[in-house]
């Protein structure tokens, strides 16, 4: 939401805003281009019959006054990929979804439009190098949109990725996630068959066909409006834990490895052959890729140990970062700490979709804290139950940070590889350093 500020105000647009915290780094991308409100909190005298329109976060609450007095006013309320939309209604609309996958294949495509001197505007959910920020809405006739299922507003209960429209439509896979606001898989799934549905007439839809249940949806979608081309693992090769890809006859070396990102790779070839580029150009760009922020990210390193984090937390994900990690470095241990930190993954009924994901690994540890239930108002996790619905002969389960660090410390990383997996913190530990120190 604050990128989105940032990036109108940009454009020219007075922009003012409202928020009861407001978190570094917001506060000094804010603060910086002078658009920081005076004092946190709302204030309902903010709100005028003067305003244009009102762009309501996801986290806003039904109650809140701010958005009480917009809709006594009969103020135009957007969410956020509704007023994404607004801006975009002119440009060529490219949407990444799917429920993994999809920041990297987006980051990927910004990365080689970028490279190749094209003009566009983007929404992804990464911070990702030489871009300043994760949105920009400028004239620039093309936008490239990272689809999110999840839902846009308190408002609009619907996923944010029904209402960008697109003209060129991307799924990784699908993967079921959110189980608090999808308790169903068939649910969940009712969101994709959705969204190829609003796919633009003349439209392309670009899709995992090595996914068993997107590929048996898109084969049930017999509208002759779009065109469908689906893709798998491409042709490749791994040398010495360096892979290599086959393009159009051509090999090329990358900076990311695993087979979800040689499919990812895949995905945004063919976005961009449909927006006019060559193989070559593609290639040429692709190489310097070295992935978005917390997607397979390394560390640190030295010449017999490497230390990576990924956002990985969804099952589909930890499979699919952990394989990657085991076919990159066969002749290396893989040492994988999961923290389990989102509503789904710290649901006691959800724990049987892990079963077996982090086996690949030679030592596993599953943390979760005690404070991250507590936040969520979560009941407390039996670690029996975690130990049973992951089945992993071996994986060590625990909730206090310090014990997680101490059992870090008594490993020997020669000629291992450490994953840590998170969209948390593990209760306010300084991994970084960890991974500094284990590298020296």
């Amino acid at each position: 939401m604050h990128q989105l500020a940032i990036a109108l105000s940009g454009k020219g647009y007075q922009v003012t805003g409202s928020d009861d915290e407001i978190f570094e780094p917001a506060r000094s991308n804010l603060q910086k281009q002078g658009i920081l409100p005076s004092e946190t909190g709302w204030d309902t005298g903010k709100i005028h019959s003067g305003l244009d329109a009102i762009i309501l976060g996801m986290h806003a609450k039904a109650d809140n006054p701010e958005l009480g007095k917009a809709r006594e006013l009969g103020l135009k309320i957007y969410s956020f990929p509704e007023y994404i939309f607004k801006e975009s209604q002119n440009k060529k609309r490219v949407v990444i979804g799917g429920s993994h996958g999809k920041t990297t294949t987006t980051s990927m495509i910004m990365h080689v439009l970028k490279g190749a001197g094209i003009d566009f505007d983007y929404m992804v959910g990464a911070r990702l190098p030489g871009f300043e920020y994760s949105v920009r809405i400028s004239d620039a006739p093309l936008i490239i949109c990272e689809g999110d299922e999840y839902p846009a507003s308190t408002l609009e209960k619907r996923p944010k990725f029904h209402f960008l429209f697109p003209h060129i439509a991307v799924l990784t896979g699908i993967a079921w996630d959110h189980i608090n606001v999808f308790p169903s898989f068939d649910f969940y799934l009712e969101q994709f068959s959705i969204f190829i549905k609003m796919i633009e007439p003349g439209g392309l839809l670009i899709y995992n066909e090595q996914d068993p249940v997107l590929n048996e949806l898109v084969n049930n979608e017999t509208s002759s409006k779009i065109s469908k081309s689906g893709y798998g693992v491409p042709e490749h090769r791994v040398d010495e834990g360096n892979s290599s890809i086959l393009l159009e006859g051509i090999w090329q070396k990358l900076s990311v490895f695993g087979n979800h990102n040689l499919m990812n790779v895949q995905a945004a070839w063919l976005v961009c052959r449909a927006l006019g580029m060559s193989a070559s150009v593609f290639l040429k760009h692709i190489i310097s890729f070295t992935g978005a922020s917390k997607r397979l990210e390394l560390m640190a390193e030295n010449n017999h140990t490497r230390v990576y984090r990924d956002f990985a937390h969804a099952p589909s994900k930890v499979k699919a970062t952990i394989e990657a990690m085991k076919s990159q470095f066969p002749k290396r241990k893989l040492i994988a700490v999961l923290e389990l930190h989102t509503y789904s993954s710290l649901n006691a009924a959800f724990m049987k979709e892990y079963q077996d994901v982090m086996n690949p690994a030679d030592e596993a540890v599953v943390f979760y804290s005690a404070h991250a239930l507590e936040l969520k108002r979560m009941p407390a996790l039996d670690p029996d139950h975690v130990m049973k619905g992951f089945g992993k002969k071996g994986l060590v389960v625990m909730n206090s940070a310090n014990e997680l660090l101490q059992w870090l410390k008594s490993r020997s990383f020669e000629n291992s590889n450490l994953l840590l997996m998170s969209s948390g913190n593990y209760d306010g530990l300084d991994m970084a350093t960890f991974a500094n120190e284990i590298t020296v």
